[in-house]
C-alpha cells in the first residue's frame, strides 16, 4: 500500500469514527430528550406517588370550597327530598351511581342532572374492583357509563370505587376508560345509621375537613335526608362554599402527594 493509499484510508476510518460518534451523540440527546419529556409529563398530569397509583381523596385550593357528594346504590326514598335541600341552598352535588341504580330509577337520574348536579360512576354491579381482571373492570365502568349516555346524554368522568377499594390497576384502568377515580377524606358516616346529630357532628368536627375536602354521603342512608338542612347551613356558616366535583378537582397539569391531595402545577 501507497503512502497515499494509507492516507486515504486514515481519513476514511476517521470519517467512520466520526459518523459513529455523531449517531452516538444523536441517540444520547434523542435519549436524554425522551426522559426528560416523560419526566415532565408525567409531573405535569401524575396519580402516582412513590409507585403508587392514587385516587383523588381532596384537592388543594386556597378557596374555602368543599365538595358533597352521595353514592347511590340502594334505596331511593329520600332522592326527591334530597334534591328538594340542594336546590333551596342553590348547592351543586355529585351523585356516584351504580348500573343497576340508573336502570331502577332512570326519572332520578334525570331529575339530578337537570339539576345542574355532576353524575358520576359507582360501577355496574358494585364489586370490589381490586379482585377484577382488567377487561371485567372496563365492564364495569363502562357498563354504566353507556347506560347513563344513553339515558341522558351525559358523558360521566368521575368515578368512585364501590367499598372504596382500588390497586394501581383500577385506577390505571380508570383513566384509560377517561375517568378519574375518586375517593373522600371525610366520611359522614351516615352508613352507620347512628342519627342526625352524628352525622353533623362526624362531618362539622372532622379533622380532616378543609379547603378542597370531599365528603362521603349516601341517598339511601336512614339520616341523610334529615341531617342535609342543617348540614349545608352549618359548613356555609364555617366559611364553606359548595361545589359539584367537576369543579373542584383539576383535569390536567396536577401531581398528587401521599394522602392523594391533587395539586394544581
Amino acid at each position: 500500500m501507497t503512502d497515499y493509499q494509507k492516507k486515504l484510508e486514515e481519513k476514511k476510518q476517521k470519517l467512520i469514527r466520526m459518523a459513529k460518534y455523531g449517531v452516538l451523540v444523536l441517540t444520547v440527546l434523542a435519549t436524554v430528550r425522551g426522559i426528560v419529556i416523560n419526566a415532565r409529563q408525567s409531573f405535569f398530569t401524575s396519580s402516582t406517588v412513590d409507585g403508587r397509583e392514587l385516587p383523588i381523596y381532596c384537592v388543594e385550593t386556597k378557596e374555602p370550597e368543599i365538595a358533597l357528594t352521595f353514592d347511590a346504590a340502594w334505596g331511593n326514598e329520600d332522592t326527591a327530598r334530597i334534591l328538594e335541600i340542594l336546590k333551596k341552598h342553590q348547592v351543586h352535588v355529585t351523585f356516584f351511581m351504580t348500573g343497576g341504580w340508573v336502570e331502577s330509577y332512570p326519572d332520578d337520574v334525570k331529575a339530578i342532572l337537570a339539576d345542574g348536579h355532576d353524575l358520576g360512576n359507582h360501577s355496574e354491579n358494585h364489586k370490589n374492583m381490586s379482585q377484577l381482571s382488567d377487561e371485567e373492570k372496563k365492564q364495569e365502568l363502562m357498563t354504566v357509563h353507556e347506560k347513563v349516555r344513553t339515558l341522558t346524554g351525559y358523558e360521566m368522568f368521575l368515578f368512585r370505587p364501590p367499598y372504596g377499594d382500588y390497586d394501581n390497576a383500577v385506577v390505571k384502568t380508570a383513566k384509560e376508560c377517561g375517568y378519574y377515580t375518586i375517593q373522600w377524606d371525610v366520611d359522614s358516616l351516615d352508613w352507620k345509621d347512628y342519627g342526625v346529630d352524628s352525622i353533623l357532628k362526624t362531618v362539622t368536627e372532622h379533622k380532616h375537613l378543609g379547603n378542597g375536602s370531599i365528603i362521603l354521603c349516601h341517598n339511601g342512608a336512614k339520616y341523610t335526608a334529615d341531617a342535609l338542612d342543617t348540614l349545608i347551613t352549618t359548613l356555609q356558616e364555617k366559611g364553606y362554599t359548595f361545589v359539584p366535583l367537576s369543579e373542584l378537582i383539576y383535569r390536567d397539569q396536577y401531581h398528587m402527594n401521599h394522602e392523594g391531595r391533587q395539586i394544581k402545577n
